[in-house]
C-alpha cells in the first residue's frame, strides 16, 4: 500500500498574551481543537477544590449505570463544607447524585458517588488518577472525590489540566447535559431535592455551556465554565481568583471577538482533486471548525493523505485529513470511499450536460 500526500491550503504565530485578570492561574481554550488561546501559568500545580468533582461526574459516567439506587452509607458523615443533606439509609439514583455533586457541589453525594461506583472511595480515586494519565493530564494528582482539602493537602491539578479534562468530558452528552443544567429536581425514598445551580455565568452571559465552581481556604476560589457563539467553542479555567465570574464573562468576550470559525473540513461538500481514483467518490462523516485570527489564516492548511489500494469496497477508510496550523496539528478526520456506479456517473453526466443546455439558452 502506498501513500499520497496533498497538500491544500484554506486561506493561523500565537496570540501576544497580554490580559489583565485576577487569577494566579489561567487558560482559555478551543474546545475543538485543544488549542490554548490564551495563559497563565497553565502548568503551576494548585490545589483545585470542587472543580474536582468534573473528574468525579465523568469518572461514574464511564464506569457505572446511572439507573442503579445507591444506600447511602455513614461515610458520607465525613463530608464537611457544601453539602446536599444527604441521610444515612437514602435510597437515591445514581444520576441524581451526579446533579447533586455539580449544581449544589455536595461533598457528601461525591463520597456515596464514588463508593457506588468503585466500592470504596481509594478505589474510585484509583480511577480517577488513571484516567487523568490517559488524557495527558501531566501535572494532577487526585486524593479523594470531592476536593477538600487538609493541612495544604489535596487534589492538586493545573489550569491546562483542568481544560484538558473539561475538553474531554464536554465530548460525552450526559456529561455535557448535567455541566449544563442550571436546575434539577430529584426524589428519594426520604424526600424531594429542588438544586439550583452555582455557577453564575449563567446569569451573567448568554453564551455560557456549563461550569464547575470550586473554594476551599487553601485553594481560593476556582472555576471552569465553558461558552458557544458562532460556532466556537470554549473553556475558561482560573485558579486562585479573587473575581472568577467577571474574569470568566471577559475572557470570553475578548477571545470570542478576537478569532473567526473557520469551517476547514466540510463534510456535505467534500471532494479531492486527485488521479490515482477514477471510480470513487470521497467523504468524511463530520465538520470540523477552527478557531484563527485574520494573521493566522494564511498558515490554515489541510493536509490529506490517500492510501492506493488495488481494490476497495464501500465505506472503506482510504485517507486522513489533517487540519495544520503552520506545523502543529489540529485535527485528523478519516476519509473513506465509496465506488462511484455507472449509472450515478451517468446521471451525473446528464447534470452537467442539462447545466450546459440551460447556460445556452439563457443567451
Amino acid at each position: 500500500m502506498k501513500k499520497v500526500v496533498v497538500l491544500f491550503l484554506l486561506l493561523i504565530v500565537f496570540p501576544i498574551q497580554v490580559f489583565g485578570i485576577s487569577a494566579d492561574k489561567a487558560v482559555v481554550m478551543d474546545l475543538n481543537s485543544g488549542r490554548v488561546l490564551y495563559d497563565l501559568n497553565k502548568d503551576e500545580p494548585q490545589l483545585i477544590a470542587s472543580i474536582t468533582k468534573i473528574m468525579t461526574c465523568l469518572v461514574a459516567i464511564m464506569y457505572s449505570d446511572l439507573d442503579k439506587t445507591v444506600v447511602v452509607d455513614e461515610d458520607i458523615l465525613k463530608a464537611y463544607g457544601s453539602s446536599v443533606y444527604l441521610e444515612v439509609g437514602e435510597e437515591i439514583k445514581l444520576i441524581d447524585l451526579l446533579y447533586g455533586l455539580m449544581l449544589r457541589s455536595g461533598n457528601d453525594a461525591a463520597i456515596a458517588v464514588a463508593k457506588s461506583v468503585a466500592g470504596t472511595e481509594e478505589a474510585f480515586v484509583y480511577l480517577m488518577n488513571e484516567y487523568a494519565d490517559t488524557i495527558g493530564m501531566k501535572n494532577t494528582h487526585f486524593v479523594n472525590p470531592h476536593g477538600l482539602d487538609s493541612n495544604g493537602k489535596g487534589n492538586t491539578s493545573t489550569a491546562y489540566d483542568m481544560a484538558l479534562l473539561t475538553k474531554v468530558a464536554m465530548q460525552n452528552e450526559t456529561f455535557k447535559t448535567i455541566f449544563g443544567t442550571q436546575e434539577y429536581s430529584a426524589t428519594s425514598n426520604l424526600k424531594t431535592y429542588n438544586w439550583e445551580g452555582k455557577n453564575k455565568l449563567f446569569s451573567m452571559y448568554p453564551y455560557t455551556t456549563g461550569g464547575k465552581t470550586g473554594y476551599t481556604d487553601a485553594a481560593r476560589r476556582t472555576l471552569v465554565t465553558t461558552a458557544s457563539k458562532d460556532n466556537k467553542n470554549l473553556v475558561v479555567v482560573t485558579l486562585n481568583d479573587g473575581n472568577d465570574f467577571n474574569d470568566h464573562k471577559s475572557l470570553y468576550e475578548t477571545y470570542f471577538d478576537k478569532y473567526d470559525s473557520v469551517l476547514a473540513i466540510d463534510h456535505e461538500n467534500f471532494a479531492l482533486d486527485q488521479d490515482y481514483y477514477q471510480d470513487v467518490e470521497f467523504y468524511v462523516k463530520n465538520d470540523y471548525y477552527v478557531l484563527v485570527t485574520e494573521e493566522e489564516k494564511k498558515d490554515l492548511k489541510l493536509e490529506v493523505t490517500l492510501y492506493q489500494y488495488e481494490d476497495i469496497y464501500d465505506g472503506i477508510k482510504i485517507g486522513e485529513a489533517k487540519v495544520m496550523l503552520g506545523d502543529t496539528l489540529l485535527h485528523t478526520e478519516s476519509i473513506y470511499g465509496k465506488s462511484v456506479e455507472v449509472e450515478e456517473k451517468e446521471e451525473k453526466k446528464e447534470g452537467l450536460l442539462a447545466k450546459i443546455l440551460r447556460w445556452f439558452s439563457s443567451w
